[in-house]
């Protein structure tokens, strides 16, 4: 499961990303980072142009 699938599901918390971007880092996938985690192309925008918090509150408001 992507990062949003589990932090929308509850079964993590959002700063849980962080791990997330390690994993991606060292793994082998030709996945972008986003895709990786889940993101669709807004969610990726906000999270890039806005913060992790904007990410936060757009994610949140999904559940």
């Amino acid at each position: 499961m992507t990062f949003k699938e589990k932090y929308l599901a509850g079964e993590i918390g959002f700063e849980a990303l962080d791990d997330f971007i390690d994993e991606w880092n060292k793994s082998t996938t030709t996945d972008t980072l986003a895709r990786f985690l889940g993101l669709n192309a807004e969610e990726e925008d906000i999270w890039i142009e806005e913060s992790d918090e904007a990410l936060k509150e757009y994610l949140d408001k999904e559940k």
